[in-house]
């Protein structure tokens, strides 16, 4: 009696026990770019499994799903994707938003500018912050900014003829990506706009006859193939883009997953900066064993290119204050930090 008395205490005490069981959310990240790239790899190496860590003890899993390299999305169908819930979480390239991500692309309409990405990274961010225009505009297409930016690094030129001053343009068709396209105007060459899914092809079969483009990309895409002449013009380190959650969905998520999230964020930009260092020099060597020819441009002809532009950020900066957006905010907070980092600028783009 006393055994099956005890028996029944015990068969009691365990479904009275309660079980745990953990949350799946299941998440999608969408990239059009392949992993080849580091901003897209440092998904999967990084910020995926940091996110995993921050959720360690929580009670809540994620169960990922990476869609990368048009498998879900193009180049540039990022934002698309994520607004109608195919993903919901991304890397977006403001570079090719210029008009939804308008004051994002501040970088890219001041070039010339510094060659530190890690500068360019954390001036963008903090005026995220400054600036609650900026952060707006994500909000605006239903898209948490998380940070994590990713920057590209210091921009060249790639031709299948020589160059040594702008005069060498007159007349030629180059390959730019987004708000790039602009480096060209008053040097006399063409802007051809396209990407780097597309840039190899074009300058192989005559649509271009060279590119403005990063050492990291140029080297994967072997771009040196067909452009072997690599000018080292100094446009600058540029801001392009961000980790994103799609809002609304991001929202309804518990707060330990949106600090996971933004965890995430903050662990890719560190190993993204990291990692890109070395992928430069490497880049660079790869190129060189490919059989490019690597010159640099001359200060007085950098200087030369630089005041042959329009006032580029002037311009885009009343264009955007004329629309009730804070352009001329942004240039200034742009421009200021770099001058307060000591950077040595060929032209004053916060000058009127």
């Amino acid at each position: 009696m006393k055994l099956t008395k005890l028996l029944a205490s015990a068969f009691l005490a365990v479904t009275l026990t309660p079980v745990v069981h953990a949350d799946t959310v299941d998440v999608t990240t969408v990239a059009g770019h392949p992993p080849v790239f580091l901003w897209v790899k440092t998904i999967t190496d990084t910020f995926i499994p940091a996110v995993n860590q921050a959720l360690e003890g929580s009670g809540t899993d994620i169960d990922w799903t990476e869609a990368y390299g048009g498998t879900l999305a193009k180049v540039g169908g990022e934002v698309e994707a994520l607004e109608d819930g195919l993903a919901q979480v991304g890397i977006v390239a403001s570079l090719f938003e210029p008009s939804l991500l308008s004051l994002q692309n501040v970088t890219y309409v001041s070039p010339f500018g510094t060659a530190d990405v890690n500068l360019v990274l954390t001036s963008v961010d903090e005026m995220h912050d400054e600036i609650p225009a900026m952060r707006k505009m994500w909000e605006d297409l239903d898209l948490e900014y998380l940070g994590g930016g990713f920057a590209l690094e210091d921009y060249l030129l790639m031709t299948s003829f020589p160059v040594t001053s702008i005069k060498d343009l007159e007349g030629r068709k180059i390959n730019a990506p987004g708000a790039a396209v602009n480096w060209l105007k008053g040097t006399g060459a063409v802007g051809v706009a396209g990407n780097l899914t597309t840039y190899y092809n074009d300058i192989k079969t005559g649509v271009a006859e060279g590119v403005v483009v990063f050492p990291t990309a140029a080297a994967a895409a072997k771009l040196y193939e067909v452009a072997p002449y690599v000018t080292r013009v100094h446009f600058g380190a540029q801001y392009a883009g961000g980790i994103v959650a799609k809002k609304s969905w991001f929202d309804d998520q518990s707060s330990e997953v949106q600090d996971a999230l933004r965890a995430g964020a903050t662990a890719y930009a560190a190993a993204y900066a990291t990692g890109l260092n070395g992928r430069v020099a490497a880049a660079f060597s790869a190129m060189e064993k490919g059989g490019a020819t690597i010159t640099e441009l001359s200060d007085e002809a950098r200087l030369a290119w630089a005041n042959a532009l329009p006032n580029l950020a002037q311009d885009w900066a009343a264009a955007l204050d004329a629309k009730g957006l804070p352009g001329t905010d942004v240039i200034e907070s742009y421009h200021r930090r770099l001058k307060e980092a000591g950077t040595d600028l060929p032209r004053n783009w916060a000058e009127k």
